[in-house]
């Protein structure tokens, strides 16, 4: 059995476009799908791929109930999240493609 990474991240369109929040126990793995739209639903649809936020956890218990603390927060919140810790709205894929490795791509060699 493979050891959970529990992750809390957001995914965006652009610098203030659509998000999309989502919980995973593999970041880069669900990072990458989302990136490669091996994901069908929202993010696919509405082209969320770059990865502006995301914050880590010990248990997916934990992850999960803050997932769902995050939803139910107002827009304004999420984008402050956000910018409090990636004000330039940055794609942080090359942060976390080097922690893990994604079946098919190369783990980051910088």
């Amino acid at each position: 059995m493979r050891d959970l990474q529990p992750a809390v991240y957001l995914l965006a369109s652009g610098r203030n476009g659509t998000l999309y929040l989502g919980v995973t126990g593999n970041l880069v793995q669900r990072v990458w799908q989302h990136r490669e739209h091996l994901v069908d639903g929202f993010s696919k649809e509405y082209g969320v791929t770059g990865l502006v936020w995301f914050e880590s956890h010990e248990t997916m218990d934990s992850a999960i109930t803050r997932e769902k603390q995050i939803k139910k927060w107002r827009r304004e919140w999420k984008l402050d999240l956000i910018e409090r810790s990636n004000p330039y709205w940055n794609d942080l894929w090359s942060e976390v493609a080097g922690q893990g490795e994604v079946a098919g791509f190369p783990r980051s060699r910088e």
